[in-house]
């Protein structure tokens, strides 16, 4: 099992170890602030008050042993560039940086990070677009160019196959899943079941989700059948 450090944990950085966390995954959680770190000390696998812009005390926390390092300072520039020199330094592979600007993100890209996000800009788009169509429940930019966009079923393809409905010649786009409320057999109410990787012969009913992967262009064809 892989295992993560985040380094910053203000609102973005806690959300991120504790989601990891909670998921079984271990985590380094590592901030400046001591009572921000006593705060998350058990919530995580070990948690550490240290500066991380320096290279030594990073390597004495033993970041060296992380396959992923989620570097999670946003307002103080600096810092995150250079934390992020370190963690190359030091031999980190896989190195997600989070950024409050284009140029930012273009200097993280250069010093080393593997990824980036602008978690401001993303959710904006996310929100935005689920905005757009009243049929779009998600919407997960990939690019500029594509996305995975969760979205009630259209009517003319409620009681047909996926083989019938034929999305990826017809859309252009393919169903990874098919979400659906089923009757609990535990408690009240209702479930969500999720059918990863639907069949061909499968058959959407009223109230199905769609999880949808393809170009944006491709996708828009689909929301217009709503």
């Amino acid at each position: 099992m892989r295992q993560f450090a985040v380094i910053g944990l203000g609102r973005f950085g806690k959300s991120v170890a504790k989601t990891l966390s909670e998921k079984g995954y271990q985590v380094l959680a590592i901030d400046i602030v001591e009572n921000v770190v006593q705060g998350i000390s058990d919530e995580v696998t070990q948690a550490v008050c240290l500066d991380a812009t320096d290279e030594k005390a990073l390597r004495s926390a033993g970041i060296e042993n992380v396959d992923v390092a989620i570097v999670a300072v946003g307002t103080n520039l600096e810092a995150s560039i250079l934390i992020t020199l370190n963690l190359k330094e030091i031999g980190i592979k896989e190195i997600v940086c989070k950024a409050v600007s284009e140029d930012h993100r273009k200097v993280l890209e250069k010093v080393g990070s593997t990824r980036v996000v602008q978690p401001e800009r993303d959710m904006g788009a996310r929100i935005a677009n689920s905005l757009i169509s009243t049929s779009v429940i998600e919407h997960i930019e990939l690019s500029e160019e594509s996305s995975i966009v969760e979205l009630i079923s259209p009517k003319e393809f409620i009681g047909k196959s996926l083989r019938e409905i034929d999305v990826r010649v017809k859309y252009g786009v393919n169903v990874i899943a098919v979400k659906r409320r089923i009757p609990s057999a535990s408690r009240a109410g209702e479930e969500e079941i999720v059918n990863v990787a639907p069949k061909a012969e499968d058959v959407i009913k009223k109230g199905d989700i769609l999880v949808v992967l393809g170009p944006n262009e491709c996708i828009d064809k689909i929301k217009k059948k709503h």
